[in-house]
C-alpha cells in the first residue's frame, strides 16, 4: 500500500517498520494499523485544522494552560506561529489526556509518544487479535448492559476527578474487548475545572452512554447521573471510589429572595461609603 507522507519520517527514524492497513477515517484524523518489531500498533495521523470537521474546537480548548508566554501570546494573535502551536496544543492535549487517565484507573490505549502531529499507541484488539469492535457495533443482554453501563460511570468519575471530560464520548468512541469497555478519542478533552462549558459536556456524554445502554437495560434512560455527578464535584465530594446512584434529591426550599436583594444592597452600600471617603481623602 501508499505509504502516507506524515508517517515517512517515522519510518525513517526507525520508529515504524512497515505500514500494514488503514484502520478508519475520522472527523479529526485517520488511523492506521503498523508495526514497531514485533507489536502491532496504531498510528493516528491527525487532520490539518482546515480539513476537520470537528465543530466548535474553540469550546473545547477553552481554560487550556500554556505555559509557554510567547507561544500564549502567538497563539491568541492567531500567527501562522501561533496557529501551529495551537494545533501542536490540540494533538499534546491527548496525549496528556491518555496518560493521565491511565494513571486515574481509566482503561485508554497506552500512548507511545506524538511525533509531529502523529500519535502512535496501543491498538486495542479482541480475543483473536483482530481489531476490537466499537461499542456501536456490539449488542448485549440487559444484565450486560448494565455491567458495563456501571464500569463506564466509574471511568467517568476517575476522569473528572483527575480533572477531565471526555467532551464527545459516546458508542463510537469506546471499543469493548474481552476486559470491557475502553475509551478512545480525547483530543477534545475539556479541563472540568477551567472550561466554562464543563457541566453540559458531562452531560451530554453522559446522557449519550444512558441512551446507548439503555437500548438494553431501560432502567438507565433519565437516569440523573450527570446531576448527580457534577454536584458532587462542585460540593467537594467525588472520590474516585464514589458510585453514583442515578438519584439526587432536589432542594425544593424557597430561596428567600427579599433577604438576598437586602444583601446585594447592603453590599453596594458600603462600596458606595468606601468609594466617598476615598474621594474625601484625596481632596
Amino acid at each position: 500500500m501508499k505509504i502516507p507522507k506524515r508517517l515517512k519520517p517515522l519510518i525513517e527514524d526507525g520508529i515504524i517498520d512497515e505500514v500494514l492497513r488503514r484502520l478508519m477515517s475520522g472527523k479529526e484524523a485517520d488511523v492506521y494499523i503498523v508495526r514497531c518489531g514485533s507489536d502491532i500498533r496504531c498510528a493516528k495521523i491527525y487532520k490539518e485544522v482546515a480539513k476537520r470537521s470537528f465543530k466548535q474546537a474553540v469550546q473545547y480548548q477553552e481554560g487550556r494552560k500554556v505555559r509557554n508566554t510567547r507561544r500564549a501570546r502567538a497563539m491568541e494573535k492567531g500567527s501562522k506561529y501561533g496557529r501551529k502551536q495551537q494545533e501542536e496544543s490540540w494533538q499534546n492535549a491527548e496525549v496528556d489526556a491518555l496518560y493521565r487517565l491511565a494513571s486515574a484507573g481509566v482503561r485508554v490505549p497506552q500512548p507511545y509518544g506524538c511525533f509531529d502531529g502523529v500519535l502512535l499507541m496501543e491498538l486495542i484488539t479482541d480475543d483473536d487479535g483482530q481489531v476490537a469492535p466499537r461499542l456501536a457495533d456490539v449488542s448485549m443482554s440487559a444484565e450486560q448492559a448494565l455491567a458495563d453501563h456501571a464500569v463506564m460511570m466509574i471511568y467517568v468519575v476517575q476522569m473528572l476527578c483527575a480533572g477531565i471530560i471526555h467532551g464527545d464520548l459516546s458508542e463510537f468512541n469506546v471499543l469493548v474487548d474481552a476486559y470491557g469497555p475502553v475509551i478512545i478519542d480525547l483530543p477534545q478533552a475539556v479541563d472540568a475545572a477551567a472550561n466554562n462549558h464543563a457541566p453540559t459536556m458531562l452531560e451530554r456524554d453522559i446522557n449519550n452512554m444512558n441512551n446507548y445502554y439503555g437500548q438494553y437495560a431501560p432502567e438507565l434512560l433519565d437516569r440523573p447521573f450527570a446531576l448527580e455527578l457534577w454536584t458532587l464535584y462542585e460540593e467537594g465530594n467525588l472520590t474516585p471510589e464514589t458510585v453514583l446512584t442515578g438519584h439526587v434529591e432536589i432542594d425544593e426550599t424557597n430561596a428567600d429572595v427579599d433577604s438576598v436583594i437586602e444583601d446585594i444592597r447592603a453590599v453596594l452600600a458600603e462600596e458606595q461609603e468606601r468609594q466617598e471617603r476615598l474621594r474625601d481623602a484625596d481632596l
